[in-house]
């Protein structure tokens, strides 16, 4: 079983940055892509971007793209979000997901473990 951290969120104005960080431990042998994932006040959790624990590979929602950056840090067993020209609609809780998998994926069923969430307020 993986347990997963995430830490970072915030509030801040448009146009500024965070980065969330998510921390994962117990049989992290076994993750083989982790993810971001965001909920808004009644509205259904959506993707964000996710990445190949092997090789780095990423992938993005449309409305992050050029925005967002996913990386991840192996020895660390710690994966990043860095956002940057956050908008209003970006106000969420973000989080965090890991998957046995090594394909991509945007679908909350290829991820089996999950963190509790972090705040991310974006004001105008």
């Amino acid at each position: 079983q993986v347990q997963l951290v995430e830490s970072g969120g915030g509030l801040v104005q448009a146009g500024g940055s965070l980065r969330l960080s998510c921390v994962a431990s117990g049989s992290t042998f076994t993750i083989g892509r982790m993810g971001w994932f965001r909920q808004a006040p009644g509205k259904e959790r959506e993707f964000v971007a996710s990445i190949r624990w092997s090789d780095g590979r990423t992938q993005y929602a449309d409305s992050v793209k050029g925005r967002f950056t996913i990386s991840r840090d192996n020895a660390k067993n710690t994966m990043y979000l860095q956002m940057d020209s956050l908008e209003p609609e970006d106000t969420a809780v973000y989080y965090c997901a890991a998957g046995p998998g090594t394909l991509l994926s945007a679908r909350t069923y290829a991820f089996g473990s999950w963190g509790q969430g972090t705040q991310v307020t974006v004001s105008s």
